[in-house]
């Protein structure tokens, strides 16, 4: 990060009002690497949060039974603080590094302020001490605040959590539009990037954002959030209502993470671990080795929801069959099996384990409501061998909607199952504290279909916007009319480029099989070892990674709108090798079709990336032996 960057990353929190007696000049904290600096200062009358010294601060309210206990109080003590481990992750890479200092203030109002420096950004909470005889209403109004001439990355929250991300100038943000996190924004002058979000959410309303029409995203509690149902007939109006009351907290109150990534480029953006550094560590006596626990496996998995297949025991025993003739570890059944017997369940089971194969359920939120049905829900698909569930229609961020998020994952781990949760808001770190969720959705996915906008446009900004917070179902691939836009070796290319450690293909497994690139589909891994964000990536116009997993890499090109010619440099691959790449590339005049080729080549190679509007570029590398005499 150049000091050019320092200069411009904007400031972030601030206590309001506060009188700063306790303390006098200023506290700071450094990041590890010494190139973050947040600092706390008395600026008439406020207590400020900065990065660098620069820019403006963004505003802290944090309130208690509707008292804002950030008002008229002073600063008692501090105490700083580092961390520094490793622990294993899955999905963009195999080990994060979480590596902070921080420092904690105690307010005279028996509120703390704990914030950190990463190498990667910038964090902080509130902790409020309690008892349990006591309960109290949380809410909150942080502001944070975007320099000028900042562009943002955003949607309004459509369907919750599953709109279409624009792009706009900060000034253009109008009063009371609404912010979903987690929001990429884009410093003026290439100054680098920030992302806000939150981490850690649990005992606690989800966070939003909405504009002040002043260049601030101001917080807004899941309480207070709009609420869009997808499945409105499933709740009374009356249901609606209650749902958005905040719920009350007995005993200490902690916010979750309040978090801003701080990147010089598009690569470091993505392979941020900021959100599940500030995520709890597993509970080991559920996850005794982490994400590598034995009983959690990343995979790919067939479905049927949206490219045909028969809802039947007999027709998900073709699907099983097919996913195993592509070595996929999975079959998700949707809905129907809900008319099946315990035996019929069983018969799909035992027959497809014969496959390599096993299976997920769908099942909607409302049945989850009440822990008995939980437990028995739990206790069936233990009973029948079943891998996981696909938990959907949650639709809302209240306190007691995160509750149950906390308790499903809590009790699918103690049964051994995994979990997928569809209707769902943004990850914040689930990775690590609940490694048996393999994935979410909270992203507009191709379960949208028809739905009138650019495909292309869509999936060359979701890998910097929504998939910065974590894992996401987007059920991507399929080579019919639902991929409208966009090409096959677009479509292939999702499969790589975005990061879900089930990869639930939309296709129908026979057109999978049936397709140019089966036997690249057959090798696709759902979690990878490294990620590279390559150059020439834009936010909202191409996506180019570069993959690894063990000593194969593939690289992956999602294109928007534009045609366009892209070189590639392959300084990714391993010195004093080559390899052997299986180029697939979309056929100019029909976006229905792709052509394979094979080549050699090395690290000092380029290739060139010829992509047309919503089009893709996908190669697999693989070690072919030195070759370097010939």
């Amino acid at each position: 990060m150049d000091n050019t960057l320092r200069k411009q990353i904007l400031t972030f929190f601030a206590l309001l009002p506060t009188v700063f007696s306790a303390l006098s000049g200023s506290l700071s904290v450094k990041s590890p690497d010494g190139m973050i600096e947040y600092c706390w200062s008395d600026d008439d009358g406020h207590l400020c949060f900065e990065a660098f010294k620069a820019g403006k601060q963004a505003i802290v309210n944090f309130i208690l039974d509707g008292r804002n206990v950030t008002d008229d109080c002073s600063v008692i003590s501090s105490a700083t603080y580092s961390i520094n481990e490793t622990y294993p992750t899955r999905g963009l890479h195999t080990s994060a590094v979480n590596n902070a200092n921080g420092v904690r203030m105690k307010l005279s109002t028996d509120v703390e302020v704990d914030a950190r420096a990463y190498n990667d950004g910038v964090a902080f909470r509130i902790i409020s001490a309690g008892d349990r005889s006591r309960t109290r209403v949380p809410d909150e109004a942080t502001a944070f605040n975007i320099p000028a001439g900042s562009h943002v990355w955003y949607h309004d929250m459509y369907n919750h959590y599953e709109g279409e991300h624009r792009k706009c100038d900060i000034s253009e943000i109008k009063e009371g539009e609404w912010v979903a996190p987690p929001v990429t924004v884009r410093l003026p002058d290439g100054n680098g990037y920030l992302c806000i979000s939150e981490s850690g959410l649990r005992d606690y309303p989800g966070m939003s954002l909405q504009s002040n029409g002043r260049r601030g995203l101001v917080t807004r509690l899941g309480h207070a959030q709009p609420v869009s149902y997808p499945f409105a007939h499933d709740y009374s109006l009356d249901e609606a209502k209650r749902l958005s009351v905040a719920a009350s907290i007995a005993g200490e109150i902690k916010t979750p993470w309040r978090c801003v990534v701080i990147a010089s480029d598009l690569n470091a953006l993505v392979n941020t671990d900021l959100i599940s550094n500030l995520s709890p560590a597993p509970d080991k006596r559920l996850f005794p080795l982490g994400v590598n626990t034995e009983w959690i496996k990343p995979g790919r998995s067939v479905w049927c929801w949206l490219d045909g297949g028969e809802r039947t025991v007999e027709g998900m025993k073709e699907f099983s069959r097919l996913a195993g003739e592509l070595g996929y570890e999975y079959n998700t059944v949707d809905a129907f099996w809900y008319r099946w017997t315990d035996e019929q369940i069983k018969e799909l089971v035992d027959y497809s384990a014969g496959y390599g194969v096993r299976i997920w359920l769908w099942r909607h939120g409302r049945d989850l409501r009440d822990p008995a049905k939980r437990k028995e829900l739990f206790d069936r698909c233990s009973r029948l061998g079943i891998a996981g569930i696909k938990l959907d229609a949650f639709s809302h961020e209240s306190k007691e909607f995160v509750d149950m998020y906390q308790a499903c994952l809590r009790e699918a781990a103690e049964h051994k199952l995994m979990l997928n949760i569809h209707g769902s808001n943004k990850p914040t770190g689930e990775v690590r504290t609940w490694p048996n969720e393999m994935s979410r959705e909270g992203v507009q996915g191709l379960e949208y279909g028809k739905h009138q906008f650019s495909w292309a446009k869509h999936n060359v900004t979701l890998p910097f916007t929504r998939y910065i917070a974590g894992h996401g179902d987007y059920t991507p691939v399929i080579f019919g009319e639902r991929r409208l836009d966009t090409s096959w070796c677009h479509q292939v290319a999702t499969a790589i480029v975005f990061n879900s450690s089930v990869i639930f293909f939309g296709a129908h497994p026979q057109s999978i099989i049936d397709n140019p690139a089966a036997d690249l589909f057959k090798s696709i891994p759902a979690v990878w070892d490294e990620t590279i964000v390559l150059p020439g990536s834009e936010i909202g116009e191409v996506a180019a990674y570069a993959r690894r997993s063990g000593d194969d890499w593939y690289l992956a090109i999602l294109n928007g709108e534009d045609a366009r010619t892209m070189p590639v440099s392959l300084s990714f691959l391993r010195d004093d090798e080559w390899y052997e790449a299986q180029v697939y590339r979309d056929r100019p005049g029909d976006g229905a079709s792709m052509k394979k080729e094979k080549l050699f080549c090395r690290k000092n190679d380029y290739l060139t990336a010829r992509l047309r509007a919503g089009g893709g570029y996908v190669v697999k590398f693989n070690i072919a032996g030195n070759k370097g005499n010939k």
